[in-house]
């Protein structure tokens, strides 16, 4: 049987080669190899969301999944990224009801939207790592993410330019209003801007 790699989310980038899709990076725990996932827009959005803790004023369709697993008592035990084949990936959710364990197959974006939500481990079949996975360079590794805070701080600057002028009751009523017509991205803005006043 092949060894399974446990995996953690390290980014979740738009995809310029492909639009309306994005990039979800899955990192080798303990590792340096990067299994990248081009997914939906919508998964990306329900991996997203949940990440950044934003609750939606509807619950989307993996907070129904979670709310349905949670009536009828089984649990999700792990999610296994457990084949790629032509260059699309397969994945397994494994529910466990008792000593009863039971494998449901998925696509890899809606079986981690629903792993983040569960809080589940993420495991990839070593085939599919050696396939797929690319070996990260360290100090290229490092100059990325150094480029990635600084954007981060000129955007989260650029954001709070517009929103510091905002009184905390109008942050509050943008936040409800960007959460009511699912723009997570802005809400998450908001939400930050509040969060360094408090």
């Amino acid at each position: 049987m092949d060894q399974e790699i446990e995996l953690e989310i390290l980014g979740l980038t738009s995809n310029h080669s492909q639009s309306g899709s994005f990039t979800l990076v899955m990192g080798e725990v303990g590792g340096t190899r990067r299994l990248p996932i081009v997914i939906g827009m919508f998964e990306a959005q329900a991996i997203a969301i949940e990440i950044e803790k934003i609750i939606p004023n509807r619950p989307m369709t993996h907070d129904l999944f979670k709310s349905f697993s949670s009536n009828f008592n089984f649990k999700i035990d792990h999610i296994l990224i457990s084949d790629m084949r032509e260059g699309v990936f397969y994945a397994k959710i494994i529910c466990r009801s008792g000593s009863k364990i039971v494998e449901i197959d998925s696509r890899p974006s809606d079986a981690i939207a629903i792993a983040v939500r569960f809080d589940s481990p993420v495991y990839c079949i070593s085939k599919v790592m050696e396939e797929a996975g690319l070996e990260s360079n360290d100090e290229e590794e490092k100059k990325k993410e150094e480029s990635k805070v600084s954007s981060r701080k000129s955007e989260s600057s650029k954001s709070s330019d517009g929103l510091k002028d905002f009184s905390l009751d109008k942050l509050n009523q943008l936040l409800e209003k960007a959460i009511h017509d699912e723009d997570y991205e802005r809400a998450a803005r908001i939400r930050d801007e509040i969060n360094r006043r408090n």
